[in-house]
């Protein structure tokens, strides 16, 4: 996602750069589509058998989980793996980004991750921004994220549930902005998950922590998304 802040009466506007936006937004779609679970959706760090057998904290979500224009040790979820080794935590963490992936494709992807062998123990659902540029309906998007919180409540129901806070942009319409914003805290607050404060919040409006296309962070704008996110996993993991 590519972000411009214009300040206005005090408060701050996101708008969404639409030419180039939307021109990598559509060659980043294509990067892992019909791409089998498990193909670039593995472990993000951690080696061996000890590695293999952790129990899961599997992150769902697209080009900005799975780490678009970045390596692999570069990505969100290596990141966190990082924070988790730091912390002495006893969990692997899954990458299950895939770029151009909306919540329907997540909820598709997500029978994957509950299966036993991934031992599943904490779900970080990043998806939504997608179903926004395709001016998809927000009761689908809704219904989508709460159909992936209940199947996963059904089948591993001590898994910790985290929810990212999105935005979308004013071009989209005003009400339309707003009442996508509303989604996530109410899905959050109704289905029992954990919300993450939105997590482009640190690279928004900052081009020197964002790639060239504009779009997706760089690496030190990961490591700043990845700070802002851990703030909210590492008190509950």
């Amino acid at each position: 996602m590519s972000w411009r802040a214009r300040a206005g009466g005090g408060a701050r506007e996101w708008q969404w750069v639409w030419g180039w936006g939307l021109a990598c937004w559509l060659a980043a779609s294509a990067c892992h589509r019909d791409a089998p679970p498990g193909a670039s959706e593995t472990a993000a760090a951690g080696s061996g058998a000890q590695a293999v057998a952790a129990p899961a904290v599997v992150f769902l979500g697209d080009s900005l989980t799975a780490g678009f224009g970045l390596s692999e040790g570069e990505a969100l979820p290596a990141l966190i793996q990082r924070k988790i080794e730091a912390a002495h935590l006893p969990f692997r963490v899954v990458n299950a980004g895939r770029s151009g992936d909306t919540t329907a494709g997540g909820l598709a992807r997500i029978d994957w991750y509950l299966k036993d062998s991934v031992d599943l123990r904490a779900l970080v659902i990043g998806l939504g921004s997608n179903d926004a540029m395709r001016g998809l309906p927000l009761e689908t998007m809704q219904r989508n994220l709460q159909q992936i919180i209940a199947r996963t409540r059904a089948r591993k129901p001590a898994a910790k549930i985290f929810l990212w806070e999105l935005k979308t942009f004013p071009n989209l319409g005003q009400a339309y902005a707003a009442d996508y914003a509303a989604v996530f805290p109410r899905v959050a607050e109704r289905d029992g998950a954990t919300l993450i404060p939105f997590p482009l919040e640190p690279v928004a409006a900052h081009p020197e922590l964002n790639q060239a296309d504009g779009i997706h962070p760089n690496a030190e704008g990961t490591r700043a998304v990845a700070d802002r996110v851990w703030a909210s996993l590492a008190p509950n993991l």
